[in-house]
C-alpha cells in the first residue's frame, strides 16, 4: 500500500498528465474551430476549447493547493504533432469530415488519459472532479464522432 507521500506523488502525476491532455485539447479544438467550415461546429469547437481551459484551471487549482506552483504550460509533443498533421490535412483540402476525424482521434487520447487517472487512488473530492470532467469528455467524444459519421451519411 502506498504511503501518503506516494499517494500525493501519484495524484500530482495524474493531474499533471490530465493538464497536459487538456492543454492539447484546448489548442486542438481552437485550431480546428478556426478551420472548420460548418458554423455550428465552429461554435462548438471554440466553446469546447474554453471548456478544456476551464477544466485545466480546476486541476491547476488543486495542484496549487497541494503546494505545486511550477505547472508545465505546454502540451505534449504528440499533441503538437497531431495538430500539425491536422493543419497539413486542411491545407491539402481535407474538409470538415477530415477535421472531425482528427478531433475524434484527439478525444480518444483524452478518454484514455481520464481512464488512466481514474484508476489512481485519489482523494474522493479530486476523484469526483475528474469523474465529472470525464463525463463531459465522453459526451464531447460522442458528439464529434456522431457529427463525423453524419457527414459520411450525406
Amino acid at each position: 500500500m502506498p504511503t501518503d507521500a506516494g499517494k500525493t506523488h501519484e495524484m500530482k502525476l495524474a493531474l499533471n498528465s490530465l493538464i497536459t491532455t487538456l492543454l492539447d485539447g484546448q489548442k486542438g479544438f481552437a485550431d480546428l474551430g478556426e478551420h472548420i467550415k460548418d458554423a455550428h461546429l465552429k461554435k462548438y469547437f471554440l466553446a469546447e476549447s474554453l471548456k478544456r481551459a476551464s477544466f485545466r484551471g480546476d486541476l491547476e487549482e488543486i495542484l496549487h493547493q497541494q503546494g505545486v506552483h511550477d505547472i508545465k504550460e505546454s502540451g505534449s509533443t504528440a499533441g503538437t504533432m497531431h495538430r500539425a498533421w491536422a493543419d497539413l490535412k486542411t491545407k491539402l483540402g481535407g474538409g470538415d469530415h477530415t477535421l472531425l476525424e482528427t478531433a475524434e482521434q484527439g478525444e480518444d487520447e483524452a478518454k484514455k488519459a481520464y481512464a488512466d487517472a481514474l484508476k489512481q487512488e485519489l482523494p474522493l473530492p479530486i476523484h469526483q472532479i475528474i469523474s465529472e470532467q470525464n463525463a463531459h469528455i465522453l459526451t464531447a467524444h460522442d458528439f464529434v464522432r456522431n457529427h463525423r459519421d453524419a457527414l459520411v451519411a450525406k
